[in-house]
């Protein structure tokens, strides 16, 4: 009979510890909204749980990528554009020195502009991105266009002398992109402010034949500038779209975590009310059983 009584007390004692952690658990799970916090709650939940985290971290990698891309993209686009303002205004200024209508004074003005859109032109080519230079490829550390000057300060020549190949950025697990632009782009940025350069010279000659000659070089380079800036135009919508994905994939992942994670506080309070009552009852029966024990030693 002591034995029985004594297995039954230490089974009425472990029922009590279980219910009080589960009332304990059940209590955290009111408090703080969420049923796992450490994997014992639910290993098979927690392995899926870290598993989305990673793949959280992962897009989060891939979004900081797509703004960095788009933030180069922007940038060349805006220097691009720059540069074709100034092929606009070089064409004009060719077209009116071309005409040999115009003397030699307005010659002279029309070179001393150009010569200020050529160190506008340069300028915008050596543009950079935070620290990194826009038109150098991969050599983003170093001045993609190195400029040749005369005793008097003026360009007298361009040269690239930045990578032919391009920085790549990826912006999913199987898309990439090069949101700068390429080795054969920047060449015709350099060969257009040269020809730039020579149509200021061919301005401050006076020689209308040879701003003739020039000018069917700055057309274009202009057009080359146009195909550039639509690139990254198109580059930029890619970008956009990879970034809504990236948004999308972000949301469903954290409803995924957040649904493994968080409690069912409806539930969970009638669970913890029904632990609460059963651990109520076994405190009583456990009263009740140990008193007998007693009087089971003093009969």
């Amino acid at each position: 009979m002591r034995i029985t009584n004594l297995t039954l007390t230490n089974n009425v004692v472990l029922q009590l510890q279980q219910l009080s952690s589960q009332q304990a658990q059940l209590q955290n799970e009111v408090a703080t909204g969420l049923r796992l916090t450490q994997p014992a709650d639910d290993p098979a939940a927690m392995g899926r749980v870290l598993a989305d985290e990673a793949k959280l971290k992962q897009v989060q990698q891939y979004s900081n990528n797509a703004s960095q891309a788009l933030q180069v993209s922007q940038s060349s686009y805006s220097s691009l554009s720059a540069i074709k303002a100034v092929a606009d205004r070089a064409g004009q200024l060719a077209t009116l020195g071309s005409s040999g209508t115009n003397g030699a004074t307005a010659l002279q003005a029309y070179a001393s502009e150009l010569d200020q859109l050529v160190e506008q032109g340069v300028e915008e080519a050596n543009a950079k991105s935070g620290s990194n230079y826009l038109f150098g490829g991969t050599a983003v550390t170093t001045q993609p266009f190195t400029i040749a000057r005369d005793s008097n300060g003026q360009v007298t020549g361009v040269t690239y002398a930045g990578s032919t190949s391009s920085a790549s950025i990826q912006l999913s697990a199987s898309t990439s992109i090069t949101p700068g632009t390429d080795g054969s782009t920047n060449q015709q940025i350099a060969d257009f402010l040269n020809h730039l350069v020579t149509l200021r010279n061919a301005m401050q000659t006076g020689d209308s034949t040879a701003v003739s000659n020039v000018t069917p070089a700055i057309t274009s380079g202009e057009d080359n500038l146009i195909n550039a800036m639509g690139e990254q135009g198109a580059l930029q919508t890619r970008i956009n779209a990879a970034q809504t994905e990236q948004t999308q994939q972000f949301q469903n992942l954290q409803g995924q975590i957040s649904n493994e994670t968080s409690a069912d506080l409806a539930s969970t309070t009638v669970h913890l009310s029904q632990t609460q009552t059963a651990y109520q009852a076994a405190v009583q029966s456990a009263a009740s059983i140990m008193k007998m024990s007693l009087l089971d030693y003093l009969s």
